[in-house]
């Protein structure tokens, strides 16, 4: 008797569903039809059971708990301000005071109801200073961890280039935080893994995080029970010349994709990564480890559902 394999399943714990370009926009300009429902359906077919939805300002955050509130038990939303959207709270109307209340109702109320699972896109950003400048990108990262561990969310977080500084706040609250919660998109060294691991963090890994030698070898290091995967779509696409390129040869086969101009019902958009992609994700991550990708799969599930819910129980 040939023996059943069960399907995969996914949860893609960072997608940016909000953006326009998942409507058809693209920098304000219509290229094609709406075709969210479409994206979430590929998704599905695909195994993807879950998606958190990021909320990266207030707006955003709003738009990421509308998207969950319209499906039910397949999306949640995260809320929190990023790093590079932080210079915001002082040009507020109201100041940052009445931001960071807003910020703090909305994650209540939301949690309550169910459609909040984690408290970001928050952290550290130095790569990108121009956007929000080191001193307020601090100040608001604290203030923003102390509402997080009054209303009680695992933390959905960023860091790029600001290792020590993200570490040493992080470190301050996490022991109020029972859940902690992970760093999305990771890029950094082996080492800052490990201490990342180390306070008791997962570790988010998608196309971003795979682009160079250095990056897979970090991948490669992240222990199973600390990985969960996501897509990042609209961005982070992986592609031939990045460095996952020659891990994904036994990767499922992805809907054909087209130039926007030239979209149609049923295609992906070339340029535009979506949550139907994260078959490779885990496939990328399975070779990486030389290791099933079953095994990939249900880890990365077992720690989302027991960091953030989704309507699940760990099994």
């Amino acid at each position: 008797m040939t023996e059943i394999t069960p399907a995969l399943r996914y949860v893609d714990i960072g997608i940016n569903l909000g953006d326009p370009v998942f409507r058809g926009k693209y920098h304000g300009t219509r290229r094609h039809d709406d075709d969210l429902d479409d994206v979430i359906e590929r998704a599905k077919e695909a195994g993807c059971k879950k998606f958190m939805v990021t909320g990266s300002d207030l707006k955003e955050s709003e738009h990421a708990v509308d998207i969950a509130k319209s499906h039910p038990g397949l999306c949640y939303a995260t809320v929190g301000v990023h790093p590079c959207s932080a210079k915001h709270f002082d040009t507020f109307h109201g100041g940052p005071s009445a931001l960071l209340a807003a910020i703090r109702d909305l994650a209540i109320k939301t949690k309550e109801s169910g459609e909040t699972v984690a408290f970001g896109e928050i952290g550290l950003d130095y790569d990108r200073l121009l956007l929000t400048p080191k001193d307020q990108q601090l100040k608001y990262f604290e203030a923003q961890l102390e509402i997080a561990v009054e209303v009680q969310l695992p933390l959905f977080l960023h860091s790029r280039a600001a290792s020590e500084d993200f570490e040493h706040l992080l470190a301050a609250k996490l022991p109020k935080l029972p859940k902690k919660g992970l760093v999305h998109s990771f890029t950094g060294t082996v080492e800052e893994m490990q201490r990342i691991v180390g306070l008791g963090l997962d570790v988010g890994v998608n196309g971003c995080s795979m682009k160079t030698e250095e990056n897979i070898e970090v991948v490669r290091q992240i222990p199973l029970e600390h990985l969960q995967i996501e897509t990042d779509g609209p961005w982070c696409e992986m592609r031939p010349s990045h460095a996952s390129a020659k891990y994904l040869k036994d990767a499922p086969a992805l809907p054909k994709a087209v130039k926007k101009e030239k979209w149609a019902k049923g295609m992906m958009v070339k340029g535009r990564n979506e949550p139907a992609t994260i078959p490779h994700v885990a496939h990328a991550i399975a070779n990486v480890k030389e290791i099933p990708v079953e095994e990939v799969c249900e880890a990365a599930w077992r720690n989302s559902i027991r960091m953030f819910g989704l309507g699940e129980v760990v099994e």
